[in-house]
């Protein structure tokens, strides 16, 4: 009896994993595809970039609701207007690359294809060999706090060789956010997939911006 119990609640976590991995997945793709709309259209409208102030407000200010409402329907809204305000801040800076650089477009586009070699990558290996990456956390939190303000100094500043370093610490740290947030997922951390969208978003979105200001600085042809 017991053991048809334990096995009856093994086959419900999988389960619940599955669903949960699902779920998070499709919204992902979700928000990954809107997120590129809106992008594209602040680069056709050629909006300004609305400042640094303006978007951490703007980003923190809607994670913290999307957080709050994680658990219920209007957390999906949140979630898509995070997720599309990003895209917006991004259009600008795109254009910027494009307008920049002859290759700009190339560079785009390299970016865009190693970020998603990179994550399907470290996706598909957290998910084959399911492995537990849990050990990660505090050293992925106290790296991205430390990462976060120097990118702010850098940028501040005007420390050119600062922020170079932060994109390449941004590159790792995104890395390893992917293989702990899947990791989480699949080992029943995390079973909330808002919370594990808008966490994979965001390090896909770090990911992408990084990998381009390297790519910029290191390949770009003006």
């Amino acid at each position: 009896m017991r053991l048809n119990t334990a096995t009856a609640r093994s086959e419900a976590g999988i389960l619940s994993t599955n669903k949960v991995l699902k779920n998070t997945y499709l919204l992902l793709s979700m928000t990954l595809l809107f997120s590129a709309g809106t992008a594209a259209a602040a680069m056709a409208l050629d909006l300004p970039h609305p400042g640094l102030v303006i978007t951490l407000v703007g980003y923190f200010g809607l994670l913290f609701l999307t957080t709050k409402f994680s658990h219920s329907a209007i957390g999906l809204v949140f979630v898509f207007a995070l997720t599309g305000f990003m895209g917006m801040t991004l259009g600008p800076v795109l254009n910027m690359y494009v307008h920049a650089f002859s290759n700009g477009h190339q560079l785009v586009l390299t970016a865009l294809g190693g970020t998603g070699v990179i994550f399907l990558g470290l996706s598909a290996y957290a998910l084959t060999t399911r492995k537990d990456f849990s050990f990660m956390a505090g050293f992925l939190m106290v790296g991205v706090l430390v990462a976060f303000f120097a990118g702010i100094a850098g940028m501040l500043f005007a420390v050119p060789a600062l922020t170079l370093a932060v994109s390449a610490m941004f590159i790792l740290l995104m890395s390893g956010m992917i293989l702990f947030q899947t990791s989480e997922i699949i080992h029943g951390g995390e079973t909330n997939y808002i919370l594990a969208t808008v966490s994979l978003y965001v390090s896909i979105f770090n990911l992408f911006t990084s990998l381009l200001q390297l790519l910029g600085v290191f390949g770009g042809e003006e």
